[in-house]
């Protein structure tokens, strides 16, 4: 079975030998490839639709995994108990349902679970949860597929709310990152930012725009970092 670039991103931060949880499954592949290649000790994977819970079936049962992933029905995190599993992953969604999935669910400020998350879009959005929540973002990573940027991380709770760059929503720990997709990544990223910048000092905020031109600043530097450091 061979995964996304994404997805494979993703796959790639789950602790070897614990129990997974997919959220947002769709075909089970993510499941499926964990635990095929002996990472996952066992899978979770659910939907919040019946249909594609039907195409995970249909992947469980081609690779004769019915004894080590189990489907649900479920809305987030809502229909899973604490103890199913360790590790929780979210690929294919945006940051903003992300952040809203992961808030109701207090049970994953737990020092013993990792989150991971692929977010399709306004990933600043899940980052931002995790910095006021008392996650502490591990690692991030980058990568292209079918011609497009994306980014993934991992956390863990700690407790402690630390203070962190006016940027670091936008940016993360991408700057870490030795991959040269994480530098384009961020400098996406920071075009949009321009983007949001020059409107908002034509028809918006003067003190949003003073807010973003921080911001860009900033992400700009980060960027230069890695130039330099690349």
């Amino acid at each position: 079975m061979n995964l996304s670039e994404r997805m494979l991103m993703a796959a790639k931060m789950v602790r070897k030998g614990n129990a997974v949880a997919d959220i947002g499954t769709d075909h089970a592949y993510l499941a499926a490839w964990l635990v095929l290649n002996g990472i996952a000790s066992k899978a979770l994977a659910c939907d919040i639709r019946k249909s594609p819970l039907e195409n995970a079936r249909k992947t469980v049962e081609h690779y004769g995994l019915k004894d080590k992933i189990t489907l649900r029905l479920s809305d987030g995190f809502d229909d899973i108990e604490p103890f199913e599993a360790d590790d929780f992953i979210m690929c294919g969604m945006g940051g903003t349902l992300m952040e809203q999935l992961a808030s109701r669910a207090y049970w994953l400020k737990d020092k013993s679970k990792r989150i991971i998350v692929q977010p399709q879009s306004h990933a600043e959005d899940i980052r931002r949860f995790f910095v006021e929540n008392g996650f502490e973002i591990l690692c991030e990573d980058a990568c292209i597929d079918s011609g497009k940027l994306y980014c993934a991380m991992a956390a863990e709770y700690t407790g402690e709310i630390k203070e962190k760059p006016i940027s670091y929503i936008y940016t993360g720990e991408l700057s870490k990152c030795a991959k040269p997709e994480a530098k384009l990544y961020l400098e996406k990223i920071n075009a949009q930012l321009k983007k949001k910048l020059e409107a908002e000092k034509i028809h918006g905020s003067a003190e949003v725009a003073c807010y973003l031109e921080k911001i860009t600043l900033k992400t700009e530097e980060i960027i230069n970092g890695m130039q330099a450091d690349g």
